[in-house]
């Protein structure tokens, strides 16, 4: 209870607004100038230093990771930078359900175990519909560009967004579209 309790504070930090951000990493500086010097520092980061990868290899090693290990990095290409950051900024929309990962390219590893068994589960003819159309009209035609780690994971989300927040069809699409974590320009 803990960790999440920390990796909810975490979140919250991260994604509480330019004003803090400021004051968290920029002192001194403005506060758009603070979160773009922020976020360039975590791309070069994340950029450099993924762990994550397509195989299912790696699928299955999620459900044994400690809650607070990261998947970090792209699966498939390059990250790019100005999409990262319009992606972060963009999530920062969904802050209140710890379930969407703020950042696509640094998930805990806990949310993944939390979301993935979702992705089983059996959908009412409504929900199904509502599904449906996220796989039709998202930027990848589906959670993410691969039937990868992030596939089961941000499918296994939409089932969990849909069925516990009642979430319409096209908010799982921008969330899909604003978390597609295959790197590129989209």
């Amino acid at each position: 209870m803990a960790t999440r309790s920390r990796l909810t504070v975490s979140r919250r930090n991260f994604s509480i607004g330019t004003g803090c951000l400021a004051l968290l990493f920029g002192a001194g500086l403005p506060a758009d100038a603070a979160e773009t010097k922020t976020l360039d520092e975590r791309f070069d980061y994340l950029s450099k230093n993924g762990n994550s990868n397509c195989t299912p290899k790696f699928a299955e090693s999620i459900a044994n990771m400690p809650v607070t290990a990261r998947l970090r990095g792209s699966c498939c290409s390059e990250m790019e930078r100005k999409r990262y950051i319009k992606q972060v900024q963009g999530l920062t929309k969904y802050a209140a359900i710890p379930e969407i990962p703020p950042d696509p390219y640094d998930i805990a590893a806990g949310v993944a175990q939390k979301v993935m068994p979702y992705y089983e589960a059996a959908l009412s003819p409504d929900q199904q519909r509502a599904y449906q159309y996220a796989m039709d009209k998202s930027d990848e035609k589906g959670p993410c560009c691969c039937q990868c780690w992030r596939w089961k994971m941000y499918g296994g989300l939409a089932k969990f967004l849909i069925t516990e927040h009642g979430f319409t069809d096209e908010q799982v699409v921008e969330v899909w579209n604003l978390s597609n974590g295959c790197g590129g320009s989209g």
